[in-house]
């Protein structure tokens, strides 16, 4: 028994020391990101790399935010807090990986895009929560919050 361990352990041994150094080996393929399925009459795109920050928009000029959420697991991005000079304008959603597209893929982040027309001048606050919508009684597992000016 003890010869047979010693076996496995000097075989791992030797098998390491075969094996090339990183800076030798092969880098596997990085998959390219897809951007945000953002229409293209959108000027204004926030995204999350703004959380906590101010964006100057137009008034009646339409403005997105592009969030990466899992609505395959529930999580779904939704406005909690709008500014009263704030209305909606559409949204789109879309893969976040070229994969994806591709049969028998399942799951993953995917872009989900909220777009937003200032209707007024104005400076307000807008919060979007993930959350399952079922969950009722839960707090939001992640929050977005950026501060709209509209001139």
């Amino acid at each position: 028994m003890m010869k047979r361990m010693l076996v496995a352990v000097l075989a791992l041994g030797l098998a390491a020391a075969c094996t090339p150094e990183a800076d030798d080996a092969e880098e596997a393929p990085v998959s390219q990101s897809v951007a945000a399925p953002t229409p293209d009459d959108v000027v204004v795109r926030i995204n999350a790399e703004q959380n906590g920050q101010t964006v100057n928009v137009a008034v009646n000029q339409r403005f997105a935010i592009e969030l990466v959420g899992v609505p395959t697991a529930g999580y779904v991005w939704t406005p909690a807090q709008l500014p009263a000079f704030v209305t909606r304008a559409g949204e789109a959603q879309g893969n976040t990986v070229p994969e994806q597209s591709q049969p028998g893929y399942t799951g993953g982040n995917h872009w989900e895009v909220l777009m937003f027309s200032a209707t007024a001048a104005g400076t307000g606050e807008i919060v979007i929560e993930q959350r399952r919508p079922w969950e009722t009684n839960e707090p939001a597992s992640d929050t977005f919050r950026v501060t709209i000016v509209a001139q």
